[in-house]
């Protein structure tokens, strides 16, 4: 169990092969009693994956990240009982709730005593409340369940555990054996009959291999051989590329499907290849943008945004630079307000689509939104 204080985990569960944390029958598997990753997997009946992000400020860039690029299922909220709620586990829940992704607490080290977990506690049930939230604190295996079913709702369950004597962590995977994925077994078929869309989060260069991708294929299936398309470049276009291999958790697989993270080989070698590109079908639309327009809430800023105003936009897999172009507003957006914007990305053209939510902060700054129009990438515009 992940036990670091002030952090966020996201966490995504499967049914088939995957690594990391694993489940059969309620009872947590790992290399004590099997070898390999194989093993586990087919040992399993239930895969839950955590990925671990940073608690402090100064890594909030890649918090966020985490938060948009990877499509989590659920957020883990960890809290240190010893440190109470600090001022960045405030905004990694005003994040994760204005996301609208679920989400369920962890207060840990409640072996340094009943006033302090108590604290912590009322803290969080402040908090949550002033965020239209409401806490559950889970007692018992019942309460486990029910927190479990409750877990798309405004409902945020609450665990208190202790690494030391073991208390509260039943529960912890008690719940994380029952909670649902987000996507049911008909959704994920659906997925895998569209297009292929696959957002790379890494780029690598491996030795005797060549060039590596890696991230998360969002829709269709992949698999070795394949030829596909990649982009956009700095100039709008996209580039013929084919899977060399594909792997996945340090093994190699012959296809991945929607919803899994996996790493590609490509070939032949495209120059300029960085994060926020995608691999399309190359029958797919190609269609990128700098210009696009969006529905915007405002959770804090310190006066108010105009005009000109420059951030950093994360939209999925894609972090840059933007520029506030035009606001329909008379006299700015203050803190809690909402409006339709104008962005233009500062370097180069992205894939943005229509409906996709977006983050946007600098500094203190910070607010989310959903993508409304996208305006057609021409050259005239870099």
């Amino acid at each position: 169990m992940i036990v670091l204080s002030r952090n966020v985990v996201f966490i995504n569960l499967f049914y088939s092969s995957n690594f990391q944390t694993t489940f059969s029958q309620g009872n947590v598997l790992n290399y004590k009693e099997l070898v390999t990753h194989e093993s586990i997997c087919e040992s399993s009946t239930k895969l839950v994956s955590l990925l671990d992000l940073a608690g402090h400020q100064k890594y909030l860039k890649t918090t966020v990240l985490g938060l948009t690029g990877y499509s989590p299922h659920y957020v883990m909220l960890v809290v240190s009982a010893g440190a109470g709620l600090a001022g960045t586990a405030h905004d990694h829940l005003a994040l994760v709730l204005a996301l609208d992704v679920p989400l369920f607490v962890i207060v840990t080290k409640t072996d340094l005593g009943g006033t302090r977990v108590q604290a912590t506690l009322d803290a969080l049930d402040a908090a949550l409340r002033g965020l239209q939230r409401t806490p559950l604190l889970v007692h018992s295996a019942d309460d486990a369940v029910a927190a479990a079913a409750k877990a798309h709702a405004a409902v945020v369950p609450v665990f208190c555990v202790s690494s030391v004597s073991g208390d509260g962590l039943d529960l912890l995977r008690r719940f994380l054996f029952v909670v649902p994925p987000e996507l049911s077994a008909n959704e994920r078929d659906t997925l895998e009959q569209q297009p292929c869309e696959f957002q790379v989060d890494e780029t690598f260069r491996v030795p005797e291999v060549g060039v590596v991708v890696g991230g998360l294929l969002t829709s269709g299936v992949i698999s070795e051989g394949m030829n596909m398309v990649i982009g956009p470049m700095n100039d709008g276009t996209y580039k013929p590329v084919q899977v060399l291999s594909v792997h996945r958790n340090k093994a190699a697989y012959r296809v991945v499907r929607a919803s899994q993270s996996a790493s590609l080989a490509l070939h032949p070698e495209v120059p300029g290849l960085r994060k926020g590109m995608v691999l399309l079908s190359p029958d797919m639309d190609r269609e990128c943008c700098i210009f696009f327009q969006a529905s915007v809430h405002v959770l804090y800023h310190a006066t108010a945004i105009h005009e000109g105003f420059q951030c950093t936009v994360h939209v999925g897999n894609i972090r840059q630079t933007g520029v506030i172009v035009g606001i329909m507003a008379s006299s700015g957006i203050h803190t809690d307000e909402r409006a339709s914007v104008v962005f233009k990305l500062a370097r180069h053209p992205e894939r943005i689509q229509v409906g996709q939510r977006l983050l946007f902060r600098e500094g203190r700054t910070n607010g989310v939104g959903k993508v409304t129009q996208v305006f057609p990438f021409a050259p005239e515009q870099v």
